[in-house]
């Protein structure tokens, strides 16, 4: 398994990390390899695949799910026009974009290994408003591209499902909460009660699984859904409702 990001190392001014990352997956007794990649360098995106290629020689599973979520707080519940364009780019190229350019490296090794899978980490903004402008166009241009990308690969055997998590309980969220963050305080709720970034793993590695994978290709899901349909509990056994249901 390679997990990828920007930020490698653990720090006091940092909320999470590569390297802890690879350390918690190691705990539960898997193996991965932490590589830095910039989402938005389309050379290090293609130099990740080549290093795929080079040391492992196939790839099943491609999971995208690179956003900015520090720095895209102060665009919350904000008017377009009081925006800077480079929201665009913060949101749509990060989020979006480099989804598509990952998708493109990863496709000629998904086809090579045999039967695959690519996950795209979407949301609700995809279909409804949510936070603003930017984010619902990256956020539903995700979507089109997991069904437009499924109808491209339907016939070779790889699957392309869209997941839209609920609110998701990150190391991000932690940090701000234990700063004494108080917009965090006042928006987040019920913190114990959000999914965990484990309850949405558990999601994946079940439809990497399932051997029907390509009757969910080109579709969105909630987690709670897959976690329904497969039997998935979050830590401690909990279970979560679809959002808005």
């Amino acid at each position: 398994m390679y997990a990828v990001g920007r930020t490698l190392d653990a720090a006091p001014d940092r909320s999470g990390s590569l390297a802890e990352t690879v350390d918690a997956i190691r705990r539960v007794g898997r193996r991965a390899m932490a590589v830095r990649c910039d989402a938005t360098d389309d050379d290090q995106i293609a130099s990740l695949f080549g290093q795929v290629r080079t040391e492992a020689g196939r790839l099943d599973i491609l999971v995208n799910a690179a956003f900015d979520t520090p720095g895209f707080r102060s665009s919350i519940d904000v008017p377009f026009w009081d925006l800077p364009p480079a929201i665009w780019g913060d949101v749509v190229n990060l989020g979006t974009r480099s989804a598509y350019v990952a998708c493109m490296h990863a496709t000629p090794l998904l086809l090579d290994t045999g039967p695959g899978l690519i996950v795209n980490i979407s949301g609700r903004g995809a279909e409804s408003y949510r936070y603003n402008v930017a984010y619902g166009v990256g956020k539903a241009a995700l979507d089109r591209m997991t069904r437009d990308m499924a109808h491209e690969l339907r016939e070779r055997g790889v699957a392309v499902v869209s997941i839209w998590p609920g609110t998701t309980r990150t190391e991000h969220i932690d940090a701000m909460l234990a700063r004494g963050d108080t917009w965090a305080q006042a928006h987040l709720g019920d913190i114990d009660g959000m999914e965990t970034p484990r309850y949405l793993g558990r999601c994946i590695a079940a439809l990497a699984a399932d051997r029907d994978v390509m009757a969910r290709s080109g579709r969105r899901f909630w987690t709670a859904e897959l976690a329904s349909d497969y039997g998935v509990t979050d830590e401690r056994g909990r279970r979560h409702p679809v959002p808005g249901s």
